[in-house]
C-alpha cells in the first residue's frame, strides 16, 4: 500500500456488510465490490468471490472485505507470493468492531490500513505482528520510512528478534539514513565500520556497496546511485538493463540503490529507456542539451557531438541529475548503449 498508485479495494457479501463496505468505500476512495444481487448502479457487482478476487488481487494496493477471517484467507491463499509483493488484506466484521490486519502487515500496509479501517468505524485495529505488539520498531518499516531499499528480505526476521529479545542491535549507517524513531536510540548500536561488527550478532548495514555480509546481517540500500544513459536509436529495454546492471556490477554498486536514469532530452521517445526504468524501480529524467553542454565531463565525445549537439549525454546526465561534480564509474560502452554513474550528494 506505501507509495502505491493503485487503488484500495472494499468487499462485502451480506446486506449489512453492504452498508457498511459501501460508506468505508467512500472514505477511503476505494473501489467497492458487491454481490450482484446487492450492488447499485455505478457499483462493481460480481458473481463468484474467488473469481473476483483472482482478477483484482494485483489491481489494488489494498483488499479491505467485510467477510469472515476464513472466508478471506480462502479467497485469497491461491494468489499470495511474498511479503514483498503481496498487497495489503484486512478482513472487517459487519458490524465494524474489528478491523483485523491479515496479510503483509508491514511492507504492505496492512497494520495501517486497518487502523485507518478502525478510525473510520470507531472499532478496534486488531494488529499481531510481534514488533507491534510489544511497542517496537521494525526493521522493514524504518526502512520503508526512511526510503531505504530492503536487499534480502529474509534478514529482516534476524534484526527484529534481536530488537524483541531486548538486544542492542549493530547498525553501519556511516551517512545517518536511518531513521530510528524518538526514545527507541538506546535499542541501537552504532559502529564507524563494517569491520567493527560482531559477525555472530543481528546487525544493519546501510551502504550503497556491494558487501560479503553474513545472511543475518540486514543490508539496507539508500537511493543514491543515478546512471546517465546515451543509447541508439531503438535500443532495446533488456540491452540498457544489462548495461546498466553490468555498470553498477563493475564498480560494486548495488542496483537497488538506483534512483534514476539520466539521458538527453532528444531520447524521450526511446520506449527502451521507459521500459528499461519501470524494470529497475527508477525515475527517468530527461535534460535538454544546452543544460548537458554547460556540464564538464572527463570524456567528452566528438562524435556524440556531431549526432547530438553535445560532447557527453551518459557523463554530463549523471553528473546532472545528482547534483555532483564528480562520477563514480565514468562512461562504458556496449553496443547500444553509453553508460555513466554518479552518487547524489
Amino acid at each position: 500500500m506505501p507509495g502505491d498508485a493503485k487503488p484500495l479495494a472494499v468487499y462485502a457479501l451480506t446486506p449489512a456488510g453492504a452498508r457498511l463496505a459501501r460508506a468505508l468505500a467512500a472514505e477511503l476512495g476505494a473501489s467497492l465490490y458487491l454481490p450482484r444481487k446487492l450492488a447499485a448502479p455505478g457499483d462493481l457487482a460480481f458473481d463468484s468471490l474467488p473469481e473476483l478476487v483472482g482478477r483484482a488481487f494485483d489491481a489494488h494496493c489494498g483488499h479491505v472485505f467485510v467477510a469472515a477471517c476464513g472466508i478471506v484467507v480462502r479467497a485469497v491463499a491461491p494468489h499470495l507470493r511474498s511479503k514483498t509483493r503481496d498487497p495489503a488484506v484486512v478482513a472487517l466484521d459487519q458490524h465494524g468492531r474489528h478491523a483485523v490486519s491479515l496479510l503483509s502487515g508491514h511492507l504492505g500496509g496492512a497494520n495501517d490500513l486497518a487502523r485507518r479501517v478502525a478510525a473510520f468505524t470507531g472499532g478496534e485495529a486488531v494488529i499481531t505482528t510481534a514488533t507491534d505488539t510489544q511497542g517496537l520498531p521494525s526493521l522493514d518499516l524504518l526502512a520503508r520510512d526512511s526510503g531505504l531499499a530492503i536487499e534480502d528480505v529474509r534478514a529482516v526476521r534476524h534484526a527484529n528478534m534481536a530488537l524483541l529479545r531486548g538486544e542492542p542491535l549493530q547498525v553501519f549507517d556511516p551517512h545517518g539514513q536511518l531513521s530510528v524513531p524518538p526514545g527507541h536510540a538506546e535499542r541501537f548500536e552504532w559502529v564507524a565500520a563494517p569491520h567493527l561488527l560482531d559477525a555472530e550478532r543481528p546487525a544493519v548495514l546501510v551502504t550503497w556497496r556491494v558487501l560479503d555480509a553474513p545472511e543475518h546481517h540486514l543490508v539496507l540500500r539508500p537511493r543514491l546511485l543515478v546512471a546517465g544513459v546515451g543509447c541508439r536509436k531503438g535500443a532495446p529495454a533488456p540491452d540498457i538493463v544489462a548495461a546498466v546492471a553490468g555498470a553498477c556490477a563493475a564498480r560494486g554498486a548495488a542496483l537497488k540503490s538506483l534512483t534514476a536514469l539520466a539521458s538527453i532530452e532528444a531520447k524521450r521517445g526511446e520506449p527502451g529507456l521507459h521500459e528499461a526504468a519501470r524494470e529497475l524501480g527508477a525515475e527517468l529524467l530527461f535534460y535538454p542539451a544546452g543544460r548537458l553542454a554547460g556540464v564538464g565531463v572527463p570524456n567528452p565525445s566528438t562524435l556524440v557531438h556531431k549526432h547530438m549537439g553535445v560532447h557527453s549525454v551518459c557523463e554530463a546526465a549523471a553528473l546532472l541529475a545528482a547534483g555532483t561534480d564528480r562520477l563514480l564509474a565514468p562512461k562504458a560502452r556496449t553496443a547500444n548503449t553509453t553508460v555513466a554513474l554518479a552518487l547524489a550528494g
